[in-house]
């Protein structure tokens, strides 16, 4: 039986409103398409080879998490940076979409230094708590889920990126740009919880998009 790899990044600090759940949606439908399925948790210390796998998951995470995972990952970068220029698929939750870009400011002003492998960049904005439901459509089709952040997201060149939706509903990205998440190559970064893989639409996407890539990496190999 074929085996699908997924790397979860930082499992044990970086998960919250359901993000898991993203994985456990993948896990569902490969099983349905009759594939197994590996999920390793890559954490503090461990060795990577983002080529090990065949999809890479990163959810999201409070400031002093986020600045734990900082000290960490950037050990990671390049293998990741490979990875994601090669067009492996790639799913990153809010906290794991900021870390995409070259920095995050958090609440207290301080200033965390992201992978920047993609060129955008997080502020902390504590007058603005964005929360609630929300809605906006993608090339998948509309998407509903969950929002709840006061980090602020800006693309620094809109030419190389491309949002991941539109909104309809809630903030996205940031209060001004009517945009939510980022999408790069095979790479979708998004501010929606709930988990937005109950957007059977995205996850059928993202499934297709994951043995795709196995089966053209087994050809490489063989």
């Amino acid at each position: 039986m074929t085996t699908i790899k997924i790397a979860y990044l930082y499992e044990d600090l970086m998960n919250t409103y359901g993000d898991c759940g993203d994985v456990k949606i993948i896990k569902y439908l490969l099983k349905q398409q009759g594939l197994d399925c590996t999920v390793t948790n890559i954490s503090l210390g461990d060795d990577f080879n983002a080529f090990d796998f065949d999809f890479l998951f990163f959810g999201g995470g409070q400031d002093f998490e986020q600045s734990v995972v900082a000290n960490d990952i950037i050990r990671h970068r390049q293998t990741i940076q490979d990875f994601i220029e090669a067009g492996g698929p790639m799913l990153c939750i809010c906290g794991g979409y900021q870390f995409l870009g070259s920095y995050y400011q958090t609440s207290g002003g301080q200033t965390i230094k992201c992978l920047n492998l993609l060129p955008l960049h997080t502020v902390f904005n504590p007058q603005k708590r964005m929360i609630g439901d929300t809605k906006y459509t993608t090339k998948y089709g509309e998407v509903t889920a969950f929002e709840n952040h006061s980090g602020q997201t800006f693309f620094d060149d809109k030419n190389k990126l491309q949002p991941f939706g539109k909104m309809i509903n809630g903030y996205g990205n940031n209060p001004d740009d009517g945009v939510e998440g980022m999408q790069y190559k095979n790479v979708i970064g998004s501010y929606s919880h709930g988990p937005l893989l109950k957007n059977l639409n995205v996850a059928k996407a993202i499934t297709k998009n994951i043995i795709a890539w196995h089966q053209q990496q087994s050809t490489v190999s063989n």
